[in-house]
């Protein structure tokens, strides 16, 4: 492996987080919360120190591979979360550092589970770091930092791939660089029309920006205890409900229009299914909770408002759904394992994931009533190819198999099983909340042990980066593997010269 570059690449972006730790440190010093900003600038300055030396190694291969992009890709992602878990343990807000990694790792996965029981007593510039991370984490560390940073000749396209969630992932542009700087400005454009939206609906500013943050990264980090229902306020939930589901969009989709191909939009069938999903949730939904409510429209208004936070693994809540009868309940589940599309800030297997596995279905029963038919599965007019396909089927397989084990892991706390099943379900896949008394909208992931937080975290680490970087990491084979290889090519081009 070319260690002394990863070395350098991971420093690099290790650097930005420091830098980024400035900000939250700002926000303490603007709220007069001088403790809080002074730990936030240590951690910050500190870091960058550290990183600034170790980005400082010569290197004399520029290039890297697809296999050592996901090891740097997870191992960014796992450091990420060490260092900016440090100023809740450090400043004593959440005093268990295993908590305090648990709380960063649902920040930057965008998953919005919580350990916290009391939000509204953290410092403001707390809860900034604490939804910013959200915001970071939505479009990926990697693409943000490759949207300001040069990081490597060759090979960038390797770190888009294992980052940016779906089953397959191109540039828009043929640079990676202008690719990644074309997703952030479409992202930083819409977090910013929500939160005028929001200061429509009497948001303070603060506020306005911390829950666009949130949103934006379909994360569900709320300032309030009780999330958006603190608010009391229609507007400003159907104003969320609404981004939340343009956020769960493939963001090309955005790029399609900016370049008016109308076509192209026309033509995705994952964003019609999506859509479809939506459509008929919230309505069957509605339809199920009628009686709950006192007006019809409190009954769609809260059927989608939950509809778009969980199919968009955002999280946020504006009521109890535990309450719900059972069909609403079952759901709720199959939306948090489906998710929001592919190349969007949301989670889940992915809804191009789910599509391709049914036309699977479908070819494979055609095929067993007719052994001639074209083995041919097509997506907007266009073929899948055979690894696409094959790496859909091999996605889904192991998605399943974390489930079970993880599930396994846990169950040594003594939960019930809706609590583990959904604790689980929620965590792989970057929702937030399952369903239950403990880990449903109005619990929290406190009384979990320590171990199972530590599985947890990991579930959600796997869930956000696609299974794939976190399993490189933890396999020493494919460790050797790259070495060999990589021995092999210097090899080459020494017999070249």
């Amino acid at each position: 492996m070319n260690n002394k570059l990863m070395i350098k690449i991971i420093s690099k972006i290790l650097m930005v987080e420091g830098l980024l730790l400035l900000l939250p440190s700002l926000v303490g010093f603007y709220y007069k919360e001088i403790n809080d900003a002074i730990i936030f600038a240590l951690v910050g300055l500190i870091t960058m120190a550290i990183t600034f030396i170790l980005s400082k190694i010569k290197v004399n291969d520029n290039k890297f591979y697809a296999k050592e992009g996901f090891i740097i890709i997870a191992v960014i992602w796992i450091l990420w979360s060490l260092v900016g878990a440090l100023p809740f343990t450090l400043q004593g807000y959440i005093p268990n550092y295993v908590d305090s990694i648990f709380e960063t790792v649902s920040g930057f996965t965008t998953t919005g589970s919580t350990i916290l029981t009391d939000i509204e007593h953290l410092s403001k510039s707390m809860l900034f770091w604490r939804s910013f991370t959200h915001w970071i984490g939505g479009m990926g560390v990697l693409v943000f930092v490759m949207a300001v940073l040069p990081l490597a000749e060759g090979g960038t396209i390797f770190l888009l791939r294992a980052e940016v969630p779906g089953p397959s992932v191109g540039k828009l542009v043929p640079k990676a660089k202008k690719t990644a700087m074309i997703l952030y400005s479409i992202y930083f454009v819409l977090t910013a029309i929500e939160v005028v939206f929001l200061l429509f609906g009497k948001m303070s500013f603060y506020e306005a920006l911390l829950h666009s943050f949130s949103t934006a990264g379909t994360g569900g980090f709320s300032t309030r205890n009780a999330s958006i229902a603190a608010f009391n306020s229609p507007y400003i939930e159907y104003v969320i409900s609404v981004f939340m589901l343009i956020f769960g969009i493939n963001f090309n989709i955005f790029f399609y229009l900016l370049i008016f191909n109308f076509q192209s939009i026309y033509k995705n069938e994952e964003l019609k299914y999506y859509l479809s999903v939506i459509v008929f949730a919230v309505v069957t939904i509605t339809i199920n909770v009628r009686g709950q409510f006192d007006t019809l429209e409190e009954a769609f208004r809260r059927a989608l408002f939950h509809v778009s936070s969980v199919i968009t693994t955002t999280g946020y809540i504006t009521f109890d759904y535990n309450v719900w009868p059972s069909y609403s309940k079952f759901i709720i589940v199959l939306l948090i394992i489906m998710g929001a599309c592919a190349g969007s800030t949301g989670g889940g297997i992915k809804v191009s994931r789910i599509l391709i596995l049914f036309k699977e279905i479908k070819l494979k029963i055609r095929k067993l009533i007719h052994p001639r038919a074209v083995d041919i599965v097509n997506m907007d007019g266009k073929k899948v190819t055979n690894d696409v396909r094959y790496n859909v089927m091999i996605y889904i397989i192991l998605y399943c198999l974390i489930c079970v084990v993880s599930i396994l892991l846990i169950t040594f706390d003594n939960f019930d099983f809706e609590t583990n099943v959904t604790a689980v379900l929620t965590t792989l896949g970057n929702v937030g909340p399952g369903l239950g008394i403990i880990v449903g909208p109005v619990g929290n992931f406190s009384t979990f042990s320590n171990f199972s937080k530590i599985i947890l975290s990991l579930d959600m680490l796997i869930g956000r980066l696609e299974i794939l970087p976190v399993i490189f990491l933890f396999s020493p084979s494919i460790w050797k593997s790259i070495s060999s290889k990589r021995k092999v090519i210097n090899a080459e081009k020494e017999i070249k010269k």
